[in-house]
């Protein structure tokens, strides 16, 4: 593994970290040697879940957790003061929390629920970004990874809110990108694949009549197959967290998918080129 991979007295925030794909994160992180804050709503589960790590901790790490519910901006802010206190400083932000949304037909979702999905989803990151921003400033490279998903790159009937708040945080994540540019600190959203995570089970109980054949078939493709592997998607954040990727800033990045490994090496080619973005392709 090279040096600039490793982890080691860089310290995470890392939300929705309780479970699935969160806690598959934390898991390489700890394993990297980094010291870790995992946050989500759930008090139990993080306890049971920082325990777990805290056995796998490389020696003098700092493993630990705040329970934050990130679509509450005060509970927000004391995540962030707590952790920068606990941890000595953040390096890293992993934006994971979200939640699945309202699944049918637009006219027929309660409005709230629509609301609450884009205020997590959406605002939950924004606004970890903002506040983390100031801390993230003062380490030697901040990096701020932010988790997209299937609906940020392709319509998703019966799953609006989840499609547009993870769109929202793509073109979020380029555009602040750009801001932080000059501050040496960078920012970028991963894809991590189809996972079989809860949301999976949400999606298959409420049936086919709620998703439609075509999306309730695929979720049950994942569901068969088993999905894409946590370890994949948590290696690309490693990577994007690291020193080894310095400068690889405002990418939507497929996990599954691209040549990540490598992207470092690529830079110039990446600041000119649309090939990891949120566009459109001209019609000529």
């Amino acid at each position: 593994m090279s040096e600039k991979l490793n982890l080691k007295n860089r310290s995470a925030i890392i939300t929705g970290a309780s479970q699935g794909f969160g806690a598959a994160i934390a898991r390489t992180f700890v394993q990297q040697g980094a010291n870790v804050i995992l946050t989500a709503r759930s008090a139990d589960r993080l306890e049971q879940v920082t325990s777990e790590l805290r056995k796998e901790a490389v020696k003098g790490s700092i493993i630990d957790f705040i329970p934050c519910d990130i679509s509450i901006p005060p509970e927000v802010d004391r995540l962030m003061e707590v952790a920068s206190v606990t941890l000595g400083g953040i390096d890293i932000l992993i934006n994971n929390a979200s939640v699945f949304g309202p699944m049918g037909r637009l006219v027929d979702m309660p409005w709230d629920d629509w609301v609450t999905a884009i205020t997590t989803n959406l605002l939950g990151t924004v606004y970890a970004c903002r506040v983390a921003i100031p801390h993230l400033r003062r380490s030697d490279r901040g990096k701020i990874i932010n988790i997209s998903g299937g609906g940020a790159v392709r319509a998703l009937p019966s799953l609006s809110a989840y499609a547009a708040s993870k769109a929202a945080v793509v073109r979020f994540t380029e555009t602040l990108a750009e801001e932080l540019r000059q501050d040496g600190i960078d920012v970028n959203s991963v894809a991590p694949g189809p996972l079989n995570t809860r949301f999976v089970d949400l999606a298959i109980a409420a049936g086919p009549n709620r998703l439609g054949d075509a999306l309730y078939a695929e979720i049950m493709r994942i569901r068969e197959s088993g999905g894409t592997p946590f370890e994949l998607a948590a290696d690309l954040c490693v990577y994007l967290a690291s020193r080894q990727s310095d400068r690889v800033t405002g990418n939507l990045i497929s996990a599954r998918y691209d040549s990540w490994s490598t992207l470092h090496e690529r830079i110039e080619e990446l600041d000119s080129s649309n090939v990891y973005k949120l566009r459109r392709i001209d019609e000529k």
